[in-house]
């Protein structure tokens, strides 16, 4: 667990700094082309990568939003072998936007029905 705590904690530090730049396209590109691990995912694997995340989150000395989140997220899924992507949506009135991830067809770091909230925009 400390491994993950301590993967997740650097990807946030990795993330935040393009985020500061404006610089989204690499955040982008890093997580659609992040490869996919060839080890068979460990039992609870999305649950303890989550709860890595969320700590990291919660130690991280700033706000960590859901795109930086959920860009986390979906790289360590992949890297431990579990596809996943990135979605982006966005809901009109409000407007709002948000990220999330999906692997296995549901998502997996929000509530189960983010995706009905959301028009989706984009996946990665």
């Amino acid at each position: 667990m400390i491994c993950l705590l301590l993967q997740a904690f650097v990807k946030l530090m990795y993330f935040d700094l393009h985020l500061a730049r404006g610089d989204f396209a690499t955040l982008y590109e890093q997580v659609r082309s992040y490869p996919l691990g060839k080890a068979a995912p460990h039992r609870n694997m999305v649950e303890r990568i989550n709860q890595a995340v969320g700590t990291a989150c919660i130690w991280y000395w700033k706000e960590a939003r859901c795109l930086q989140r959920s860009a986390v997220t979906a790289c360590l899924l992949k890297k431990y072998g579990i596809p996943a992507q990135l979605v982006i949506g966005v809901q009109q009135m409000p407007f709002k936007a948000h990220a999330w991830v999906e692997a296995q067809g549901r998502v997996v770091n929000d509530k189960p029905y983010t995706a009905e909230m959301y028009m989706v925009l984009d996946r990665c």
